[in-house]
């Protein structure tokens, strides 16, 4: 380690509290979501709420999976009722991918119970300390999106 880098023992010892704490808080919204689906179901159906039907190979590359793997996870939520093919305008010889209502109403009650859990503990907190959670909230954000 150089004397400039930003790997210095200090930095290190954060990331690593960062880390952890991040994956326990992920864990226990997982634990607050609704519908038994997987991480893999969820995030495909969050990347087809948000971007709108999509080719079975654009929604893999989004998801970073496989083409089979994701015609795996869609054939589950299309058995599910909550994924639907509809044909490509574009081409007729291809379908997309699109929710259902029914997983809309999922994915919004499952952010609202997650929402609520984050909201309790928060309640919690003195106002110094919300205070300092907004500001770590934005540094967080501005972290991950440098």
């Amino acid at each position: 380690m150089t004397a400039g880098s930003s790997l210095t023992r200090g930095n290190l010892e954060t990331a690593d509290a960062l880390r952890l704490v991040v994956g326990r808080l992920a864990r226990r919204l997982r634990q607050h979501s609704v519908g038994g689906l997987t991480l893999s179901q969820r995030s495909a159906l969050v990347t087809l709420e948000r971007s709108g039907p999509l080719r079975m190979g654009d929604l893999a590359a989004i998801e970073n999976v496989s083409k089979p793997s994701m015609t795996g996870i869609v054939g589950r939520l299309e058995e599910r009722g909550l994924v639907r093919r509809v044909p490509d305008s574009e081409d007729r010889r291809s379908t997309r991918v699109g929710v259902t209502k029914t997983a809309s109403a999922l994915l919004a009650k499952s952010r609202r119970l997650r929402s609520a859990y984050l909201a309790e503990r928060i309640g919690r907190l003195s106002p110094e300390e919300r205070e300092l959670l907004v500001s770590s909230v934005a540094l967080l954000d501005r972290m991950i999106n440098e």
